[in-house]
């Protein structure tokens, strides 16, 4: 901290002052007291005013009084008068000026930050995290038991908060996942209209004391982009432990992600236990009590699971007990993964399972699947596959094709699901253009292809009026092996080329659509399952993660570089 340095003017003062009489040093004694308090008052102005770019208090130059300012020595060499003047003049308080504060460097970035001026907030041996007082807010124990952990200092409930202190509180109204952080006075208040948005609130604070070791002064005002935001893990091809799916979900926090989908039945395996049909489950699985586990977690995290059992392709694990159910073409051959949707038995065993884990996932959306059916992926479907024909005729009329019956199953199975209230998806090659039957119109599309056969661009649906997740296979896909021309997506091109927009190829949908883009997930497929280990995958998708974290919370461009968001990965944690 400055010191206030003497002057040589001042030092005169002192000579002078001991020739004069008591009674001019009394009145120079008044004096420097007067002086001396309007230098401390106007050093305190200053220095509840703001912060450092850092929030760490860094100094733009100490004020020190004028040459023409009394010293708090320049007194009469009565000693009656010295110790008057002893008395009354305080020493003079240094004060700080600080720069006015940049925002808090987190991943993704903020929406706006009102920069003020002052030292920021600094956990101390002192500081603790509280809970506003009240109902609303009552229920954010567990994110501030959290941010308390990760702080390393006390959690202290719904006490009055003190200098120093973490204040969180639901209040005031927005969106849910919105949220303001104020640092003032050396404390910080995360408020927000919900939990959730409070809990975001907390991973910017985490994430800007450990990169910078502070909060920055001033008022960051902020909320996601997109609604929906996160990674889909592909466990059937691939299994992955517990502790990597929990150590994935904790990642997915951090970066404010509020998605993960867990793909849990194809053609090698099934993935989760069991009671309707055991017979399926695969050797290396989760168990119930695992995925209730895992569950949980999420929900403390702010994050919804979305469970896929893709039907009526990518069933192989399915049908392996049940090889009667398997769908034969008209030379009798049996594609992979492909049940027979004519048969009734067909339905019902997949009807078991949607009820069976409904009451397992009981998050509000649900991936039906539905793509890559092989009967659809052959030049005509009906000469290939006749009893489907027969079918679809017999169900839906003369006119009926392949693709009228394999649409009316999945209409089945969203009828199905009615009951539990979930909002359904499929993949984009699942609802077909023409036809008799149309697919349900509240079915959500989740885009990754243009590469499947009769392939729609992404404005058949959107004019439509159907919601889209984005998928685009061309950024967003790390295929383990990187088969058909798959490479393992790099976070500099999803940085720095795509946005949610950009759905198919490298081509951004006009914005007019935006209230149907509803976010985008970063997708892991376990095509060749042996390519990389499950710490190569996590190590894989870190850098592609973050970006896409970026893009779906923070539509303005990026105002680092890709080697200086790197930086910052690392600085943050995330990276």
């Amino acid at each position: 901290m400055a010191r206030f340095a003497r002057s040589s003017a001042a030092a005169r003062s002192v000579r002078s002052a001991r020739s004069v009489s008591p009674v001019s040093s009394v009145r120079r004694s008044r004096g420097a007291l007067v002086a001396g308090v309007a230098v401390s008052v106007a050093a305190v102005t200053v220095a509840g005013c703001g912060s450092g770019s850092s929030g760490s208090g860094s100094s733009s130059g100490a004020r020190t009084p004028s040459a023409s300012a009394p010293s708090p020595s320049a007194a009469s060499s009565s000693s009656s008068v010295e110790r008057t003047s002893a008395s009354s003049t305080p020493p003079p308080s240094p004060s700080r000026t600080f720069a006015l504060s940049s925002a808090p460097r987190v991943i993704p970035s903020v929406r706006t930050h009102e920069a003020a001026r002052g030292p920021g907030w600094r956990p101390g041996a002192k500081s603790g995290v509280v809970i506003a007082p009240g109902r609303a807010s009552a229920g954010l124990a567990d994110e501030g038991r959290l941010i308390a952990q990760e702080l390393k200092i006390g959690y202290r409930g719904a006490v009055a908060a003190r200098s120093g202190d973490v204040v969180l509180a639901v209040s005031g109204k927005g969106a849910a996942e919105a949220y303001t952080a104020t640092v003032r006075n050396n404390q910080v208040r995360i408020t927000g209209p919900g939990q959730a948005g409070v809990f975001y609130g907390t991973r910017t604070l985490k994430q800007s004391v450990r990169a910078s070791g502070a909060m920055p002064e001033g008022v960051v005002r902020d909320r996601p982009d997109r609604a929906q935001r996160g990674l889909n893990v592909d466990i059937a091809r691939k299994f992955y432990t517990v502790d990597w799916i929990e150590a994935r979900l904790r990642e997915m926090a951090d970066l404010k992600l509020n998605q993960l989908g867990l793909h849990f039945s194809d053609d090698q395996g099934f993935r989760i236990a069991s009671t309707t049909h055991p017979e399926i489950v695969s050797s290396q699985h989760l168990t119930k009590g695992q995925v209730q586990r895992i569950l949980d977690l999420a929900a403390r995290l702010h994050i919804t699971v979305v469970p896929e059992i893709d039907n009526p392709g990518h069933l192989g694990a399915v049908i392996a007990p049940h090889p009667s159910l398997q769908l034969r073409n008209v030379n009798g051959s049996a594609p992979r993964g492909a049940i027979d949707i004519a048969q009734t038995a067909s339905a019902r065993i997949i009807d078991d399972l949607l009820r069976e884990y409904a009451g397992l996932f009981k998050g509000k959306i649900w991936n039906l699947g539905a793509d890559e059916y092989p009967a659809l992926m052959v030049s005509n479907p009906q000469a290939s596959f006749p009893n489907l024909a027969t079918a679809a005729r017999k169900r839906f009329g003369a006119k009926a094709r392949v693709q009228d019956l394999t649409t009316g199953w999945t209409n089945d199975r969203a009828a199905v699901m009615a009951p539990f209230k979930r909002t359904l998806r499929v993949w984009n090659d699942g609802i077909f253009s023409g036809g008799i039957v149309q697919a349900n119109p509240d079915l959500e599309v989740q885009y990754w292809t243009g590469r499947e056969t009769g392939a729609r661009p992404p404005l058949d649906y959107l004019n439509a009026g159907r919601k889209l997740v984005n998928f685009n296979d061309e950024y967003l896909y790390y295929v383990l092996g990187q088969p058909n021309n798959f490479v393992y997506p790099t976070g500099r091109r999803i940085y720095e080329e795509w946005t949610p927009f950009v759905l198919r190829g490298t081509k951004a949908v006009p914005a007019r659509f935006s209230k149907q883009i509803l976010g985008g997930l970063l997708a892991i497929w376990g095509d060749f399952p042996n390519a990389q280990t499950q710490d190569q995958v996590a190590r894989g998708i870190r850098l592609p993660l973050n970006a896409v974290a970026q893009k779906v919370w923070n539509p303005a461009r990026p105002s680092l570089s890709w080697t200086g968001f790197k930086t910052l990965a690392r600085q943050v944690g995330t990276g």
